[in-house]
């Protein structure tokens, strides 16, 4: 990835690693998204996560939802592959793997962590998969033990619990907190919120300049994990990926208010295809 002299993340330099697809593009080179979560009366959450995975390019999604009676297929978006969290083990082709969105805190969303932690693939934690790993110190070790790429994405609740401090000594000094999660346990770091900061395990930062008051609503981690799971599978770094997600996820909510949707009623739902037509203008030059 090309050097930076600034911490404030820029277009050029997130989407420096884009190139156009080569018209013998199949999606077997796209790689495969695998995420866990969608517990009882979350399951919108791992949908979601799905759908920004799958229009922001992966090659195939395969959502493990927890719900006892869990949708057998995503009638709005009929291309993810819904499956039983059990049968997500026999999946040994996963490009990357997403926990979190909807997970819960029940045993089988404990068990389904402790599974995730100890498997060799790229991980993005969000949501109740960073409160379990706060609450359980074995957890907690298993994260900082990990050898593949582990990629956070706290808001500053989430975070003051994974630190033991308080939501105010966060918000306080965001570049130090983001730091200091990054270095206890070995990973990536998005800390969510106005001027999201990305912190990177050697200690390096950048804060991201986009988004607005629009994302303040339901289900946008959700998105962000799914996004962050897709580029990983698309063969960008896991620093590349986050970088790139999080600043797409701002500049997508950036393009719908400028287009006079929102910022008050903005959804999750609508991010997801925003960036799908922002993503397609970076690379080619047009909207689709």
């Amino acid at each position: 990835m090309a050097s930076i002299t600034t911490h404030e993340l820029s277009q050029q330099f997130v989407t420096e690693p884009l190139k156009p697809r080569p018209p013998d593009c199949h999606k077997e080179m796209l790689g495969k998204v695998g995420i866990i979560g969608g517990a009882s009366t979350m399951t919108g959450a791992a949908l979601l996560a799905g759908r920004a995975a799958l229009k922001c390019g992966a090659g195939k999604v395969y959502l493990a939802l927890l719900a006892e009676h869990a949708p057998c297929a995503d009638l709005q978006q009929p291309e993810l592959m819904l499956l039983a969290p059990a049968k997500l083990l026999e999946l040994h082709h996963l490009s990357a793997l997403v926990i979190g969105p909807g997970l819960g805190q029940s045993d089988a969303a404990l068990c389904w962590l402790q599974y995730a932690l100890a498997s060799q693939l790229p991980l993005v934690l969000d949501a109740d998969a960073l409160n379990l790993i706060a609450a359980h110190a074995d957890l907690a070790q298993q994260l900082q033990q990990r050898t593949p790429a582990s990629i956070l994405t706290p808001h500053p609740g989430e975070a003051s619990r994974l630190l033991g401090c308080s939501i105010d000594a966060i918000q306080q000094d965001r570049v130090s907190a983001a730091l200091a999660l990054a270095k206890r346990y070995h990973s990536i770091v998005v800390l969510k919120g106005a001027g999201s900061i990305c912190a990177l395990p050697d200690q390096s930062w950048f804060i991201n300049p986009t988004g607005n008051p629009g994302l303040s609503s339901s289900g946008m981690g959700d998105v962000l994990s799914g996004m962050i799971g897709a580029f990983i599978a698309q063969q960008l770094s896991p620093q590349q990926a986050t970088l790139l997600a999080v600043y797409l996820h701002g500049a997508a909510a950036d393009d719908l208010v400028q287009r006079g949707i929102g910022p008050i009623g903005l959804t999750a739902s609508e991010i997801i295809d925003a960036a799908r037509q922002v993503l397609n203008r970076w690379i080619y030059g047009v909207a689709n």
